[in-house]
């Protein structure tokens, strides 16, 4: 019972960690429509953490004509690992 508790716990964190960083790859995307300034914290900051994911998926091709698909390519990874991970959890419950 407790073995159970703890999984689960672990999960739900792993789980919002991936929501988190879902949204940084979102507002990361958004922010290149618009040109913020490079200089800015906030915008470092987003792009230091996306980076590694950009950088993994980009050794694909991601470019459709001008349309970049990376961000795309990235949420459906992470929505795939937390529905894994829930499913996975479900089950063993």
């Amino acid at each position: 019972m407790l073995l159970d508790s703890l999984i689960f716990s672990i999960v739900s964190i792993i789980q919002i960690i991936i929501t988190i960083y879902t949204w940084i790859i979102v507002i990361t995307a958004l922010l290149s429509w618009v040109n913020p300034d490079p200089y800015n914290p906030i915008v470092q900051i987003l792009y230091k953490l996306s980076a590694p994911a950009y950088e993994l998926v980009r050794k694909i091709p991601t470019r459709i004509g001008s349309i970049d698909l990376a961000p795309l390519i990235i949420i459906l990874i992470l929505q795939f690992i937390s529905i894994f991970l829930g499913r996975l959890v479900g089950s063993l419950l």
